[in-house]
């Protein structure tokens, strides 16, 4: 089998890029390990920045998502019993996000590739990539029980953290930054409709909350744990219970309650590999970089990836120069490390620390403070949430 882009992965940022290149006539063939069914129900982000929406409305993915996504012009925090809302659009010149939960985003592009695009693979798994270094480089993988080579003009890794790609880099070129944080977010989904009509970010002594939503029925709702924690081991009337406390303020403001259709603990952890690419192997998203959740940078992260390596590779097609593949990680490098500072930021901002001291405890305090009471301060904070520019 050949093709021109060899694609491992069909979360969001490769069924994305498939869509970019089907869009300038570039084919590809995507390998996913995973049947339909997983990817398109695999719970993950469900902030799109500006950004995002801009892309996927461009590459005529967004037809659904301005239907029914909901377009969020802030977000509360709340701290000390006090509530302050981030005004986005008034801070940023008009920007804002959408909820539009992941699961849907894969829904979207996955129909679109069967009915427009190239092949998609469900169940295909990549084993190996090899020749990286040459100009035909191919990915190994099974497929219906046999094993088979995509050979292709580059390689694109979107296969996730966990994945065969970054493992084709060798060792003694790659660089590795991270952080892993002491607690985690016990999350859950219920069918109650969202207490709050935007995301609300509360820092609390006893622990971070976060209120969120997947649609105006279903509500996303998270509590800061310590990292070991069994999801089963918190009883619903527990959780709820913990929600109101931490959400607390000193209105009448309550939190709505409703039956509880799933719980998972999500982990914490920064990390960034270096470089992103390694001859005609590229890397995107969480293959070579991952985000603690709070500052919804995710899949975001992962959708500039794959629009610099599509407007790079259209590039190379229209003035034969190397250029822009040959700086790609670097380009993408410059907002990968931003969005790792925004949720680093955020996270240590919000969340309690297992050892932290009253001192540390006050500085919290004091930044959330400082971006309830200085412009300047608040204009960052929206700029950064709301998204760093794809250029």
């Amino acid at each position: 089998m050949r093709t021109t882009v060899g694609i491992i992965g069909a979360g969001p940022a490769g069924l994305l890029l498939a869509r970019l290149l089907h869009n300038a006539g570039i084919d590809s063939v995507v390998l996913e390990s995973r049947d339909r069914a997983y990817v398109e129900q695999r719970q993950r982000a469900g902030i799109l920045e500006q950004g995002t929406v801009d892309v996927l409305r461009a590459a005529g993915a967004g037809e659904r998502m301005d239907r029914e996504g909901l377009r969020h012009d802030g977000i509360e925090l709340r701290f000390d019993r006090r509530r302050h809302r981030v005004d986005f659009p008034a801070l940023t010149g008009g920007r804002s996000v959408m909820v539009y939960a992941q699961t849907e985003v894969c829904k979207d592009l996955i129909a679109l590739q069967l009915k427009e695009g190239g092949p998609l693979l469900f169940e295909a798994e990549a084993l190996a990539v090899e020749g990286a270094e040459s100009d035909r480089p191919s990915v190994r993988f099974r497929h219906e029980g046999r094993e088979d080579v995509l050979e292709c003009e580059y390689v694109v890794g979107c296969d996730g953290f966990w994945g065969v790609a970054r493992k084709a880099i060798p060792a003694e070129l790659s660089r590795v930054f991270e952080r892993t944080y002491p607690f985690g977010w016990l999350g859950i989904l219920a069918d109650v409709p969202p207490s709050h009509d935007e995301l609300i970010y509360a820092r609390h002594e006893r622990g971070f909350a976060l209120l969120s939503m997947r649609s105006p029925s279903v509500s996303r709702l998270y509590l800061q744990v310590p990292a070991d924690t069994d999801a089963q081991s918190w009883s619903d009337e527990e959780i709820w219970d913990e929600l109101q406390r931490r959400f607390e303020t000193d209105d009448d403001w309550t939190l709505q309650r409703g039956p509880i259709t799933q719980k998972s603990v999500t982990p914490m952890r920064s990390f960034v590999h270096e470089p992103m690419r390694h001859g005609r192997l590229f890397l995107a998203g969480d293959a070579a970089h991952i985000v603690p959740p709070t500052g919804a940078k995710g899949l975001n992260l992962a959708v500039g990836d794959v629009v610099t390596f599509a407007r790079a590779l259209v590039h190379r097609r229209r003035t034969g120069s190397e250029e822009l593949l040959d700086a790609y990680s670097a380009h993408c490098l410059r907002r990968v490390w931003q969005a790792e500072r925004f949720s680093y930021d955020m996270t240590t901002m919000l969340h309690r620390a297992p050892d932290a001291t009253p001192f540390e405890e006050r500085l919290q305090l004091a930044r959330l403070d400082r971006i309830a009471s200085c412009r300047a301060a608040e204009t960052d904070l929206a700029e950064g949430y709301t998204g760093f520019p794809i250029d």
